[in-house]
């Protein structure tokens, strides 16, 4: 009995004949396959887990930035408020300094009027920011505030005080001082004090009363008496050199970057 035998060139010929696909090694192509889908699913996996670790790190970066915000915020108020003690421990004397001001000048208002009339050499005038067309009239000596008359308002002044008799001090009296406000919005909001007043004058019985933003007795006395503001020029003046009145109520602090001074008179 024979073998027939046939050799792979002639396999491959056949099956090319016979329109068979080559018989390749079927087990170890299916491994390939397999190892290939598994690298693809891999690879895909692990861009989902950098997605994932991209977002996570982004959304902990935000939350980092906003944690950084929220301490170098709280840092800054921290700041702020250790500066702001440090201003009002400084300048905690000034409604103690302010009534000792305006009593000698309620005693001896004839001698303050050369006082008046001796600053006028601090007055001078500088361009308005604004418009360099004009410029603006400034009283400058520790501080530096704006006027509206200038020289001819200190004169008129100190012409006053001349002419005026010696009178009582004033008492200072704490239930007719003005409360502060809590924050520098409130300071510049003028019916802030007008609530507050209004709520004082149901116990109490002031009469005038104003605010004033310069933090150096010596200035902020002078120019009550001089009083060359837009609004109600002399209502500071005439309150202070009213002898009718004999208390005073002093209010004072540091608000924020502001120094704020509320003053009361009553009979």
């Amino acid at each position: 009995m024979g073998c027939k035998c046939i050799n792979k060139e002639e396999e491959e010929s056949k099956n090319e004949l016979l329109g068979k696909e080559p018989n390749i090694e079927n087990e170890e192509y299916q491994v390939d396959n397999k190892y290939l889908e598994q690298k693809e699913g891999n690879f895909g996996l692990e861009n989902q887990n950098i997605d994932s670790q991209v977002q996570y790190n982004r959304e902990n970066n935000e939350n980092y930035e906003e944690e950084q915000q929220e301490e170098e915020l709280k840092q800054n108020n921290n700041d702020n408020y250790k500066i702001n003690e440090e201003k009002n421990t400084k300048y905690s004397e000034y409604p103690e300094k302010m009534l000792i001001l305006i009593n000698k000048i309620r005693e001896d208002p004839v001698s303050y009027a050369d006082i008046i009339e001796d600053s006028i050499q601090n007055i001078i005038e500088e361009q308005d920011k604004d418009d360099e067309t004009k410029t603006r009239i400034i009283y400058k000596r520790k501080v530096k505030v704006a006027l509206n008359r200038g020289e001819l308002a200190f004169k008129e002044a100190a012409d006053e005080l001349r002419n005026m008799n010696s009178m009582h001090p004033l008492e200072l009296k704490n239930d007719i001082c003005i409360p502060l406000p809590e924050d520098e919005d409130e300071i510049k909001d003028s019916s802030y004090l007008r609530e507050q007043v209004r709520v004082l004058r149901e116990n109490t019985n002031i009469d005038v009363f104003f605010k004033d933003l310069i933090k150096v007795p010596e200035v902020s006395a002078l120019l009550m008496i001089v009083d060359d503001s837009g609004k109600n020029p002399g209502k500071k003046r005439h309150a202070v050199l009213n002898k009718d009145f004999k208390y005073i109520g002093i209010s004072s602090k540091f608000i924020g970057k502001t120094f704020i001074a509320y003053f009361a008179f009553s009979k």
